[in-house]
């Protein structure tokens, strides 16, 4: 699949802020990376597409120039860049009452794999360009 381009991205973002959540995204409205457990209810959202290609997932480099970190609530968007490389879009299907739109990934451990979902927040997108 195409990787969503950046204004895309945006668009869905301020759509996503502009509305509610229905009951089943209330639950996912965490101000940063969270791991999707077995409680996690995300079997309602559907993908919209990839963030980066398989290309850029040995890219590893995080972007915090403001001294956040991975789990820092106001860490960048920063596509081009870890973990957004990996990163797919998933939005809510009852749109337009619930526009909720989630980032997720796949974090893979020497022993473990780890979902993670983060709620997408256009004022966390970075424009940038990765090194």
């Amino acid at each position: 699949m195409t990787p969503l381009a950046e204004p895309d991205l945006r668009r869905l973002a301020a759509e996503a802020a502009a509305r509610p959540r229905c009951a089943d995204c209330a639950g996912l409205q965490r101000p940063g990376w969270e791991s999707i457990s077995g409680a996690t209810n995300t079997a309602h959202l559907e993908c919209l597409g990839p963030l980066g290609t398989e290309a850029d997932w040995d890219r590893l480099d995080e972007y915090h120039p403001h001294g956040t970190n991975l789990w820092s609530p106001d860490a960048p968007i920063a596509l081009g860049w870890h973990p957004y490389t990996r990163c797919a879009l998933w939005r809510c299907p009852r749109c337009p009452r619930c526009a909720g739109a989630y980032l997720r990934y796949t974090e893979y451990g020497g022993y473990y794999e780890e979902e993670r979902i983060r709620p997408l927040r256009s004022e966390l997108i970075a424009s940038l360009n990765p090194p």
